[in-house]
């Protein structure tokens, strides 16, 4: 397979996906090789030609800013940094996070602004491409001097130390370096440093989860409209005219997904007793479009950041500056985070009262879905598993970047706290694939009621594709093995 090239403009998302996805190998283009080069020059020649204190080469870091260091020490700064803030604690964060955080690590360093040595960034491609994955855990960033914790320990084995996981092993790092025949780097000024600040721990799960987000709204839309036929709902509600005089672009593309799922539906065309559907059913559109939309601004978010700069200091070198800025903060990532945990939470939470209603005994379907209610508990269960995700994922929601908290002497005296904002997303979108999962396998179930009359060819061949993997319950079973099934589906659908 052809390396993807590893430019000077950044990477889009779909890019992102693609080389993750496909498991892409990763190669800096002629232009970042040259870039990184020349930056790593500069700061050299600069160094040779002045004292001048610039941050993090030739000082201490953080409260320790104003201390000076010897030439001769500047070799083992930037190793003691990496040791040193290697504090993270918790459980190992996923591989496919890594995964990624590799590849922005490396695109960061290709803009060359970075003054790394080029052997530096050719090694953490390697790296990706050899599927060295370092560990690296969970806690221990608050998501201001960028992800310091995490990004020590992505940076543990360049220099022989940490664990990596190789071939499915987790192994020492220095045993996976003379595995593969390749020597400890021994970093020079700045590359501890370049390593250690910006925003990759946040961005990985960022980029993961809008990625995730985009398909669960899509595959929200799809279950709903099961749903809404299994319940024996009403067209009206997704008529153009209705959308256009309330000009949200979500619902709007909501509305037409649902009229488009639903065409040709013998259930949905069929006259109706009751006049109106719960809000559930009644207002997909509004809802499921919301959380459209946020997801939109939250991708843009994630976008800009794929083009961003993020370490510090910042090296310009045609201009002749080193500036210690703050780039590395991390609150636009916790903002969109934040947001982007309850704008999928909220797709979970009306799928819940779909599932709620299609097991209360309604509209001619039997209570719990079981011919033989009392006898049979039915589908009675699986909605409280619903309701206890849904209920999870309220209290995750409460907002990670209205919290700040005093680091480093009160140097860091505003955090963003992005990196908590990933992990608990992380879990919110996850959960919401099982609300979403629950509500698939209790709406294939109601469909089955409403046999002969069939449903749309799309809700039926969602139906049926579904059925391959999770069967129609005449009596009670083991529920948690088809719940796995469903999810499995979800997840792979």
């Amino acid at each position: 397979m052809r390396p993807h090239p590893i430019g000077t403009l950044g990477l889009t998302l779909t890019e992102l996906d693609a080389i993750l996805r496909d498991r892409q190998p990763i190669a800096l283009s002629k232009e970042a090789q040259a870039a990184i080069k020349k930056s790593h020059t500069y700061l050299r020649d600069r160094l040779k030609k002045s004292d001048a204190p610039i941050y993090g080469v030739n000082t201490g870091f953080g409260a320790l800013h104003n201390t000076s260091i010897a030439k001769g020490d500047l070799a083992q700064l930037q190793k003691n940094l990496v040791m040193s803030h290697a504090c993270g604690s918790g459980d190992p964060v996923p591989a496919e996070i890594v995964r990624a955080m590799l590849v922005l690590k490396v695109q960061n360093m290709a803009f060359g602004h970075s003054a790394v040595a080029p052997a530096t960034v050719q090694r953490l491609v390697d790296m990706y491409n050899a599927d060295v994955l370092p560990v690296v855990y969970e806690r221990g960033s608050l998501g201001a001097s960028g992800d310091l914790a995490p990004l020590a320990h992505l940076s543990l084995p360049l220099i022989g130390l940490g664990e990596v996981v190789l071939k499915g092993k987790r192994m020492k790092a220095a045993a996976a370096l003379k595995q593969l025949g390749w020597k400890p780097i021994d970093l020079g000024p700045k590359e501890g440093l370049a390593l250690l600040n910006g925003t990759q721990f946040m961005n990985a799960y960022a980029a993961l989860l809008t990625l995730k987000a985009t398909r669960l709204a899509q595959l929200a839309d799809e279950i709903a409209a099961l749903s809404l036929d299994a319940y024996d709902g009403r067209i009206e509600p997704f008529h153009p005219s209705v959308h256009a005089v309330r000009p949200h672009p979500g619902q709007a593309v909501v509305a037409g997904h649902m009229r488009e799922l639903l065409h040709g539906s013998a259930l949905i065309a069929r006259k109706k007793e009751h006049v109106q559907d719960p809000y559930s059913f009644r207002c997909i559109p509004q809802v499921h479009g919301a959380s459209r939309d946020a997801i939109a601004y939250v991708e843009r978010v994630v976008e800009r950041e794929l083009e961003a700069v993020t370490d510090n200091p910042t090296v310009f070198d045609d201009e002749d500056l080193v500036i210690s800025a703050g780039n590395f903060h991390g609150q636009p990532l916790a903002l969109a985070l934040d947001f982007l945990a309850i704008a999928v939470a909220e797709l979970g939470s009306i799928s819940e009262r779909r599932t709620y209603k299609l097991i209360g005994g309604q509209r001619g379907l039997p209570a719990f879905l079981v011919a033989k209610p009392g006898l049979n508990s039915g589908f009675m269960i699986p909605q409280y598993t619903a309701a206890s995700l849904v209920s999870a994922n309220k209290q995750r929601c409460m907002p990670n970047s209205v919290d700040t908290i005093d680091s480093s002497n009160g140097q860091e005296d505003h955090v963003s706290m992005g990196a908590a904002a990933a992990i608990k997303t992380w879990a919110v979108v996850h959960d919401v694939e099982r609300i979403l999962a629950i509500e698939l396998f209790t709406a294939a179930q109601a469909l089955e009621f409403r046999r002969p009359a069939k449903s749309s060819k799309r809700v039926e061949s969602l139906y049926t594709d579904f059925r391959k993997h999770v069967p129609f319950l005449r009596a009670d079973a083991v529920m948690h093995d088809h719940m796995e099934a469903a999810l499995a589906f979800v997840r792979s659908r």
